[in-house]
């Protein structure tokens, strides 16, 4: 175990101060959103949950979908809006697939666990309410980036039956630069939003967590990323071996990507990224 101190956990996991370029990977979103929703058939803002922010975009292929990915956005669980990762949708649709672009509430008007309950209310809204909307709840995969890719993998270790489920709403997921184990996560800056003590910080890690759904696990990184979200990716796929994708020697490390540039390789149909995301819904 890393002998975690405070200025180390703010240098490995303060993304916006490792890449100093972070403004112009916002403002690159923000582009490719814009162009997704003017250009794309989408749903806007429909409601899965009571919470003020519980709403989901859906953006819709042309003909009958051959699967739904519900995307999970990223900000720390502290910021950022499902309208700012509109760029995921493009491919994926272009590929047949329908895009859940997922909003929730956010630290600290809630906290972790309370985001985590959000999103397992958006995944059960699209198996439950999808198909009448046109999504295909029939091939779910369940994914997000960096806080994202945490509670993407938060799902795989929900209890599904105790949510009136017989069977988990997705067949499989994705974790790119996902937090795996939140227990440095007290030390950091960050926590005053996050209010995680250690006790807490160990009840939302899925590594630490027993599995209930036994998927495919799609877990992703950019090799330019801190060493901390390298070993966060690396963590994950050691810790559930049963839910490597077939053919899968290794976690996905993206040469040359940070944390901010590997998440807008969705938006290229060509990327590592997209292709193997899309061989899930094979």
């Amino acid at each position: 175990m890393i002998p975690f101190t405070a200025a180390f956990v703010e240098r490995e996991y303060n993304n916006r101060a490792a890449c100093p370029d972070h403004p112009h990977w916002f403002a690159e979103y923000a582009r490719r959103s814009a162009l997704a929703y003017a250009d794309l058939d989408v749903r806007r803002d429909l409601r899965y949950g009571p919470g003020e922010r519980e709403t989901l975009d859906l953006f819709l292929p042309r003909g009958r979908p051959r699967g739904t990915f519900v995307f999970l956005h990223g900000g720390y669980w502290r910021a950022l809006d499902k309208a700012d990762f509109g760029f995921v949708a493009g491919p994926l649709v272009a590929a047949g697939i329908a895009v859940a672009n997922v909003n929730y509430d956010l630290c600290p008007a809630v906290g972790v666990a309370d985001i985590v309950e959000e999103c397992a209310r958006a995944t059960a809204w699209v198996s439950r309410d999808g198909e009448r909307h046109g999504a295909d709840a029939s091939r779910v995969v369940v994914g997000g980036h960096s806080a994202g890719g945490h509670l993407a993998a938060m799902m795989v270790c929900t209890d599904w039956a105790a949510r009136g489920l017989s069977v988990p709403p997705f067949h499989a997921a994705v974790s790119v630069s996902g937090v795996h184990d939140l227990t440095p996560l007290p030390l950091f800056s960050f926590n005053a939003d996050l209010r995680l003590d250690e006790a807490g910080a160990r009840a939302l890690s899925p590594v630490l967590l027993p599995v209930t759904v036994v998927v495919p696990l799609l877990v992703a990184a950019g090799a330019a990323e801190t060493g901390e979200f390298v070993r966060q990716a690396r963590l994950m796929w050691e810790a559930w071996p049963m839910h490597r994708p077939a053919g899968a020697a290794a976690p996905l490390i993206v040469p040359g990507r940070h944390h901010f540039s590997i998440v807008a390789d969705f938006a290229d149909p060509g990327s590592e990224l997209t292709r193997a995301t899309l061989a899930l819904f094979d």
